[in-house]
């Protein structure tokens, strides 16, 4: 599968977005991001977007979950911001369709150390 990445300045200065991205892999070809906040023991808190938009998205809910003792995890969905994206619309839709709440759920248990 080819896969295309968004450069990195791409996501430079955005407005009211100061996370770090983190990266999961998913598969043997692509590449996951995510950002998180607040404390890492807290309880998790998990923000899914939709179609066409990306983790950016939380920009303005992240903070005060964050601020209440949650930890915040937002990924960005294969094919969407930092995340990679298959360059083939087919392979995408191939993706998508082959259990894509598995990789989520995979990837998230992955990400808060083994507990949901």
């Amino acid at each position: 599968m080819r896969v295309l990445r968004t450069p990195d300045e791409r996501f430079a200065h955005l407005a009211d977005f100061p996370y770090e991205p983190a990266h999961a892999s998913v598969g043997d070809d692509l590449r996951m991001a995510y950002v998180q906040a607040g404390p890492a023991d807290g309880p998790p808190v998990i923000l899914l977007h939709g179609e066409p938009t990306w983790s950016y998205l939380w920009r303005s809910v992240i903070p005060p979950l964050a601020e209440a003792g949650c930890r915040v995890i937002a990924p960005d969905l294969i094919g969407f911001g930092r995340s990679d994206k298959p360059a083939e619309v087919a392979d995408l839709v191939a993706f998508l369709a082959s259990d894509s709440a598995a990789y989520i759920s995979g990837q998230v248990i992955s990400i808060n150390g083994g507990m949901l």
